[in-house]
């Protein structure tokens, strides 16, 4: 079975937010920042692939607007770690536009969600 591209770049994106929380602990970012930007950047592709899985058409939307949810909590320690000078501004750009996409594509989603129920 051939993973959805949202499942694809949810999962690229978890990857990325790892590597970043690498470099951060290595120039000794608040444990809590970090912290907080793992468990929301990881979570978006963890509640796609349970969203994926669900067994009603309901559950699959619940699960994916959490993940909306979670992305937009990672925009926002995004900010937070560029503001705080944590992060280059080259290094936000980068990964703020991933998530940018990604918010894009499950607003998407949760919209058609809610055009569904009205009509």
């Amino acid at each position: 079975m051939t993973e959805s591209p949202l499942m694809i770049k949810s999962k690229e994106f978890a990857l990325t937010v790892i590597k970043v929380c690498m470099e951060l602990r290595n120039v000794k970012c608040e444990s809590a920042l970090i912290s907080q930007f793992l468990r929301s950047g990881t979570s978006i592709g963890a509640n796609i692939k349970e969203g994926i899985s669900a067994q009603t058409k309901a559950d699959f939307y619940a699960k994916l607007c959490i993940a909306l949810k979670e992305a937009s909590e990672t925009e926002y320690w995004l900010e937070i770690l560029y503001e705080t000078d944590y992060i280059s501004k080259d290094h936000f750009e980068n990964i703020n536009a991933d998530c940018t996409e990604l918010l894009k594509l499950l607003t998407s989603i949760c919209k058609h969600k809610e055009e569904e129920i009205a009509s």
